[in-house]
């Protein structure tokens, strides 16, 4: 939404605090925190965080073409020329926040919340496919789901926009009411809660009270959508006044997928999951380009919502059949030699590892199944546990082989001997690279690799080191 400087500097008290409302000119067309990434016109936040300060780059913003920047006060402009082009506020951050408040605030359409330990994304990228065939749409962008990114998204809203579909993450109590607050979201969407951020919570109960944040803070009309197979999530309906819709496998569900059938096209390149919807006035078959019981889970949310909107199914079948996530999510992958390689190196945690070993022990005419899994991070205590946990579950879902890559990955080869996978079949490498390479050396034509892990292992190195050498790429389209 662009707004002239001067409106900005008067939302965020600037003007008040200097007097002179002359000194700003022009009007923000984009907004940004990363002076690398300013294109002319952007207003420019200078934030402090634990290991950089915006405002040693004010001057990179301006010289990238950037109308003004917003700065702490008493933060003086190493160019001359440049200071009447600072707005000066108490915390840049906040003030963030607050601009986008008042721009969601000014904005008349209607906002989706989602949240979740799984699945956001994933959800996100469905059902803002299914509403783009009816509506003007902006949603989240990357993983832009924080106290930061939450408002960046808001203030690329525009008068046009009708449906504004948002990602919402957390690591701590308090925080989707806070995101809440500044997004004022009318229909709430959780796909689950699982143990993760553990390191900050003494229990999944309380990560379960931190999600249904989001459906306290609904603004009317209230409408929430929960996970009917999450025991957690379908008892966030108790007390809330609002339009309830349930969606998932189990009986009760509002929209409740029945039948579930996987399939691959001949040559086993293409991947696609048939399932049928029973809901109201019964929507029939749909189709996903994915693999997983849980990627049907996301559809169903994506469904229930587009159906509330009045979405005809015809429409949202085309939407689903045809979307594509982004880069590192069930990102299907061809070595040369008839070998699939599963990308899923975006992030991690138990329920995630649980549902890709699914994924994985259910393909369709693989080979060997072959797990290339990073440390999952951000689990606390429980780390170790949660780690051998995942180790008997590959056990026990045939897996032939388990790469485990850094830290806490060890415990994964615990659980998995505990549960009888043999010790020539596991191997433990510091550093995905070594993974990557030792995976290269055990995996035959058929076989099918799973790579997954927490964003610290840095799996994508071991996607590398797969795909070959730069500029002898071994990847087949």
């Amino acid at each position: 939404m662009q707004l002239t400087t001067v409106e900005i500097a008067t939302i965020l008290g600037a003007a008040e605090t200097s007097g002179n409302t002359q000194q700003y000119k022009g009007t923000a067309c984009g907004y940004s925190i990363d002076s690398r990434s300013i294109q002319r016109g952007d207003l420019f936040f200078a934030l402090r965080g634990p290991r950089f300060d915006g405002h040693e780059f004010v001057p990179q913003a301006f010289e990238r073409g950037a109308i003004a920047a917003v700065v702490r006060q008493g933060y003086e402009a190493v160019e001359a020329e440049n200071s009447s082009a600072l707005i000066h506020v108490g915390d840049p951050a906040q003030a963030l926040q607050q601009l986008a408040r008042t721009v969601r605030q000014r904005w008349t359409g209607r906002l989706i919340g989602i949240t979740g330990s799984t699945g956001k994304t994933t959800t996100k990228e469905m059902l803002s496919a299914v509403l783009e065939t009816r509506f003007r749409v902006l949603k989240s962008e990357g993983n832009l789901n924080n106290h930061l990114g939450v408002p960046l998204t808001l203030l690329r809203l525009t008068p046009k926009t009708e449906v504004a579909v948002v990602e919402m993450g957390m690591s701590a109590a308090g925080e989707i009411a806070s995101l809440a607050s500044i997004a004022a979201p009318q229909t709430g969407v959780v796909t689950n809660v699982a143990p993760v951020h553990l390191e900050f919570f003494d229990s999944i109960d309380s990560i379960a009270l931190a999600k249904r944040e989001l459906i306290d803070h609904l603004q009317p009309p209230e409408v929430a959508v929960l996970n009917q197979d999450d025991d957690r999530v379908r008892r966030f309906r108790e007390g809330f006044r609002g339009q309830v819709a349930t969606f998932g496998f189990s009986e009760g569900a509002d929209y409740r997928a029945l039948r579930v059938r996987p399939s691959s096209t001949l040559d086993g390149k293409h991947f696609e999951t048939d399932f049928e919807v029973q809901g109201p006035d019964h929507l029939g078959w749909f189709s996903i380009p994915l693999a997983g019981r849980h990627n049907v889970e996301n559809a169903l949310a994506a469904i229930a919502c587009g159906n509330l909107l009045g979405i005809a199914p015809g429409e949202m079948r085309t939407a689903l059949r045809t979307f594509r996530l982004p880069g590192k999510r069930m990102e299907i992958l061809h070595l040369q030699g008839n070998i699939t390689v599963i990308n899923d190196s975006y992030n991690s945690n138990p329920l995630a590892m649980e549902r890709m070993i699914e994924t994985l022990s259910s393909w369709p005419a693989a080979g060997q199944k072959i797990i290339v899994a990073g440390e999952m991070l951000e689990l606390g205590p429980s780390s170790a546990e949660w780690h051998r946990h995942i180790g008997r579950e590959c056990t026990r879902a045939g897996i032939n082989y388990l790469i485990a890559v850094q830290g806490d990955a060890d415990y994964f080869l615990e659980g998995a001997r505990e549960a009888g996978l043999p010790p020539d079949r596991m191997k433990f490498f510091p550093t995905a690279r070594d993974a990557g390479r030792y995976c290269l050396s055990i995996v035959h034509s058929g076989d099918v690799v799973l790579v997954k892990g927490s964003r610290g292992a840095k799996l994508e190195e071991a996607i590398d080191v797969l795909g070959g050498a730069p500029g002898k790429p071994m990847w087949q389209d």
